[in-house]
């Protein structure tokens, strides 16, 4: 299928550029150039940095780019030179778990280090106190040790210019604020004398289970971030589908975790809109991160994908939704045509160099695209090229099109990703067949795909009333009939066997065949509650204020290469359960049990709640799996963001195309898995780790661009989807991630060792 350039354009006409004001266009081109399309196609491997014993599962630089820091599961933080790429500290932290998150304190001469870590602490290296020791020279006593989580520290914040501060988001629901001038040090968890005031956000009742769920729920928390442009902005994500944006200067004063607090009200909530009405319990956010400028955000979700969403309530893109807009979304109403004038981006090049206006050639150049798009719509070929085809009409031209080829373009993509079944492409296409109708609201091929994408999500009811529009819309049209006709049957069976289980007497209890219970299932016998249609209403129990419920630790560890199959891609090693009620030993209940104010009933609690509004993705990013760890970043490379990636369960990592999210470069970065990608603050150099105790450097040094690793010239295109499509398979097989049943399974299957952790266990779960 034919190529078409990047939005970035040509390396050569962005140096050229620079005569117009080169006073003002220096710097802008120079940005451009740390990270460019054509120089990201050259990406190859320079180096791996060995000196860990374990998975390395954080890495970040320091603000000059001269340093690079790891944690590992071997308890040990590394820092490495990057003009000589070599290993200039190894730090034995004291740590009794895996680290999984590690920074430089700014402002500090790069001295000060810190570490979060499995077993709960918080601890402050100083590396003048290291001048003079060996590399492996016993551990080292920290600067400041806080031990007062009672779960794992998963990620760490620092604002910049603030040599003061470090915050920790943790799985026990809380975010803490460590002032290194208040105290060095804090009683153990759970201790009697412990009362440290340093909860920033306390999450214990903040989960939601979907948009229109109160939130009663532990948030354990997995990562946050501040914004480096305006700091006094926080991003916090957990183990639900909705990321949290906090004004720390709107939030109350620090307190102590003794008591129980009510979560506090954030700025924006962000989810994409097919994810906020789940309610499963397994959809989570493994890494959540703000965009160089501060005006986006980007969140990657565990046994999802990667978004993008706007943060400017300003800016005319950002879509704001509640929970009766997801409904409504897939509900047949009669919509008024709207022409939709957006902003045309056209005067300008990406980079903000200004240039001749040259519509009509773009304007050619779309229509070409989705002419190639509907052969092979047709010819039921090249799927994936032809959807990245419409992405470039729709999300890279969309200023500079007509409604008619703008109308014809989302029905094509709709009719495209119907066609390739990935993870929430039925989703995308309800969405494209929305917008498509909005432009006409008289469109056949608008209401027939609607109909159709219902069909596959398995909301007959509603995909009928779209069917009988298209109908009537075509009369003569077969198609749409035949999908009238094959619905009302769908409809007509799913009736006859509702009436002949009620009549049967049949108990709700019974499962349905073949499939998996999960632990808790199992413990509560609540599988008939959970059997409910997916449109249906939701379990007493799931709603009862009496929620006690038990949650599930795992971890493995992998040591050698005898951890790792090759052939099947699998892992292999020692596992640990650990089951315990949720919230113990930080429960602050009332007289029923349940969070918050005691003297509201759960009646009242549910009419008192006020549905929040939440920010909708702009941009969605696929092709990698994240299914196997709970720590897979997602990043934006380049001092101007135009790119994004992430690394995958299947050893590679990923980079696209930020605006269009059209996949730019994939490299095997990893035997197993890749968790961190982390890009240079300056240089067009990337650094990437996983389930491998190795660091990999990433630099444009391959001969000759290439959208697969080390710059093949040869075929490449299979190589690509098989890996994609492959990635896709895995998500599709994740129907809630991994169960807990499913766990002990493989315990009983794989004959795991028995016994205590291996001291480098890597972070699986």
């Amino acid at each position: 299928m034919e190529e078409w350039p990047f939005h970035d354009g040509n390396i050569h006409n962005l140096l050229d550029g620079r005569q117009f004001d080169i006073r003002q266009n220096c710097r802008d081109v120079d940005h451009s150039l740390q990270m460019h399309s054509s120089v990201i196609r050259r990406f190859a491997l320079e180096e791996e940095l060995e000196g860990h014993q374990g998975c390395v599962n954080a890495i970040a630089w320091n603000s000059s780019g001269t340093l690079l820091i790891s944690g590992s599961d071997d308890a040990r933080i590394n820092i490495w030179g990057y003009s000589g790429r070599k290993l200039l500290h190894s730090i034995e932290t004291g740590h009794s778990a895996n680290i999984f998150c590690t920074k430089f304190i700014p402002e500090t001469s790069d001295e000060l280090v810190v570490s979060g870590a499995g077993d709960a602490e918080v601890r402050l290296f100083n590396l003048s106190r290291l001048n003079g020791r060996g590399l492996h020279d016993g551990a080292t006593t920290p600067s400041a040790l806080y031990q007062c989580h009672t779960r794992r520290v998963k990620k760490l914040a620092v604002e910049v210019g603030n040599p003061n501060v470090v915050w920790s988001a943790s799985e026990d629901g809380t975010l803490r604020q460590h002032d290194f001038r208040e105290g060095t040090s804090c009683p153990p968890a759970g201790s009697s004398q412990q009362e440290c005031r340093n909860v920033l956000l306390d999450l214990r009742c903040g989960a939601k289970r979907s948009l229109a769920d109160p939130p009663k729920h532990t948030l354990a928390l997995k990562s946050c971030d501040i914004s480096s442009t305006r700091p006094h902005l926080l991003l916090v994500g957990g183990n639900d589908a909705f990321a949290r944006l906090y004004d720390r200067r709107m939030l109350p004063p620090l307190t102590s975790c003794r008591k129980r607090m009510s979560p506090p009200t954030c700025v924006n909530y962000f989810c994409p809109m097919h994810l906020s009405d789940r309610g499963r319990s397994s959809l989570h956010l493994t890494h959540v991160t703000f965009s160089p400028n501060g005006e986006e955000v980007l969140l990657s979700y565990s046994g999802e994908h990667v978004y993008l969403m706007d943060i400017n309530h300003a800016s005319g893109s950002v879509m704001q939704y509640t929970s009766g807009d997801v409904s409504e979304l897939m509900t047949f109403t009669p919509v008024p045509n709207r022409q939709e004038h957006q902003p045309s981006v056209s005067s300008f090049f990406q980079n903000g160099l200004r240039k001749r206006s040259n519509t009509a050639a773009r304007v050619e150049k779309c229509r070409m695209l989705v002419e190639i798009a509907k052969r092979s719509l047709e010819d039921r070929t090249n799927i994936f090229h032809a959807i990245e085809a419409c992405n470039e009409v729709l999300d890279g031209n969309n200023g500079d099109i007509d409604p008619s080829l703008r109308h014809e373009c989302l029905c094509t993509r709709a009719a495209l990703l119907l066609q390739r079944k990935w993870k929430n492409d039925a989703h995308m296409a309800v969405r494209d067949c929305h917008d498509a109708r909005r432009i006409d609201n008289s469109s056949f091929r608008a209401h027939y795909c609607m109909a159709e994408a219902l069909e596959q999500l398995g909301k007959h009811k509603e995909a009928l009333n779209f069917a009988v529009a298209a109908q009537c819309f075509s009369p003569f049209d077969t198609m749409a009939a035949e999908k009238v006709e094959n619905l009302k049957k769908q409809l007509a069976v799913a009736e006859a066997e509702k009436n002949n289980k009620a009549s049967d007497g049949s108990p709700k209890s019974e499962p349905r065949a073949g499939r998996v219970l999960s632990l808790s299932d199992i413990l509560y016998r609540t599988e008939g509650n959970s059997d409910a249609s997916q449109d249906g209403p939701r379990s007493d129990r799931e709603d009862s204020d009496y929620d006690e419920e038990l949650e599930l630790d795992f971890e493995t560890s992998i040591s050698g290469d005898e951890g790792h199959d090759v052939e099947s891609n699998m892992l292999h090693g020692s596992l640990n359960l650990r089951i315990h009620r949720r919230g113990d030993a930080i429960r602050e209940t009332g007289p029923n049990g349940s969070c918050g104010s005691p003297s509201l009933s759960s009646q009242n609690k549910k009419s008192a709640y006020q549905h929040e509004a939440v920010i909708d993705m702009k941009q969605r990013y696929i092709g990698h799996c994240n299914v196997g760890t709970d720590i897979k970043q997602a990043s934006f490379l380049g001092q101007r963001g135009e790119y994004v990636a992430s690394g995958s369960d299947d050893g590679r990592w990923f980079i696209w195309e930020k605006r269009t999210g059209r996949l730019i470069k994939m490299l095997l970065g990893d035997g197993a898995v890749v968790n961190c990608v982390q890009c240079h603050p300056f240089d067009c150099f990337v650094a990437t780790s996983g389930i491998d105790s190795t660091i990999k450097l990433w630099c444009p040094t391959a001969a000759v661009p290439s959208m697969v690793a080390g710059g093949s010239t040869g075929p490449e295109t299979s190589d690509v989807l098989e890996a994609m499509e492959s990635n896709q398979r895995k998500l599709c097989r994740n129907r809630e991630a991994i169960l807990p049943f499913e766990l002990l399974e493989r315990l009983r299957m794989h004959e795991f060792s028995e016994g205590s952790l291996h001291p480098f266990e890597c972070a699986q779960s």
